[in-house]
C-alpha cells in the first residue's frame, strides 16, 4: 500500500473515531475546498451532573474546548451545527450558545427532529439558522430539579434565569422578547406542560429561525458566508 493511501486510510479512521466519540468531524472534501467543522448537539445537554449511560447526551466539557479550537484554527473556514436535542442543563446550554455566538468564523445551524427547551438558544446562536419542515421547537418556562425552597427569592431567581434565556433568543433572532414570553406561558397547547411547540414553517414565520431547509441549503449558505468573508 502506498504512503498516500495509508494516510487517507488513517485520516478516515480518525474521522470515524471523532464521529463515534464526539459527534464531530471536519468536512473538507467538497467542491469549494473549504474546511467545514461539523458539530452535532444531540439528545440531552449534560451539565455538571452526569446523566445515565443509557441516555444520548452532549457533554458541554467536550463542546466548549472544541469551539475554542475552532476559533483559534487557521484551517477551519466555518462551522455547521446539527441539532436534534430535547434540551437539558440551562447553564451548560447557555454556555454553548454564547460560545457559538461569539465565534468570528461563519456559523450555520440546522434543526433536525427536535430543538426543544435550551436547544432553542443554541439553534439561534449561529449567524444563520435553518430548520427542516418536520422538525419541532418547544418554548417553555425554566424547570428546577431537586430541592426547591418555596420563598420569594427562589421565584425571583427563576425569573432572572428565564429572562437571560428569552433575552438571548430575542437578541439572536427576529423574535421579540414579549412574544417569546407569551408563547412560553401558553396553556392551550401542551397537555402536561406550559409552553408552545412550533413546527418548521411556524418557527420561521414567528421569526425564531431564518429559513426552512435541509443540509444542502445549510451548506450552500455556509459556503456563501465564507466567500463573503474572504472577499472583505
Amino acid at each position: 500500500m502506498s504512503e498516500e493511501k495509508k494516510e487517507k486510510l488513517e485520516a478516515r479512521e480518525r474521522q470515524n473515531e471523532e464521529i463515534e466519540e464526539l459527534g464531530e468531524v471536519m468536512l473538507e472534501e467538497n467542491q469549494k475546498q473549504y474546511h467545514i467543522q461539523l458539530l452535532s448537539i444531540i439528545g440531552e445537554v449534560e451539565g455538571h451532573e452526569c446523566l445515565p449511560n443509557s441516555s444520548k447526551t452532549t457533554k458541554y466539557e467536550h463542546v466548549l474546548p472544541k469551539l475554542a479550537m475552532i476559533e483559534d484554527s487557521k484551517e477551519t473556514d466555518g462551522l455547521l451545527i446539527l441539532l436534534n436535542t430535547v434540551g437539558g442543563d440551562v447553564e451548560a446550554g447557555l454556555a454553548i450558545a454564547e460560545m457559538i455566538a461569539s465565534l468570528s468564523k461563519p456559523t450555520v445551524s440546522l434543526v433536525l427532529g427536535e430543538g426543544h427547551s435550551i436547544g432553542v438558544p443554541m439553534a439561534v446562536s449561529a449567524d444563520y439558522s435553518f430548520i427542516v419542515p418536520s422538525a419541532t421547537m418547544v418554548i417553555h418556562p425554566v424547570r428546577s430539579n431537586g430541592m426547591f425552597i418555596g420563598v420569594m427569592q427562589s421565584y425571583r431567581n427563576m425569573e432572572k434565569i428565564q429572562d437571560r434565556i428569552t433575552g438571548f433568543i430575542a437578541s439572536h433572532s427576529r423574535m421579540k422578547q414579549e412574544r417569546i414570553e407569551e408563547l412560553m406561558l401558553d396553556t392551550s397547547q401542551l397537555v402536561k406542560d406550559v409552553g408552545t411547540m412550533l413546527e418548521g414553517e411556524e418557527a420561521v414565520q414567528e421569526g425564531l429561525i431564518d429559513e426552512t431547509g435541509g443540509i444542502k441549503e445549510a451548506l450552500e449558505k455556509l459556503y456563501e458566508m465564507i466567500e463573503n468573508r474572504q472577499n472583505l
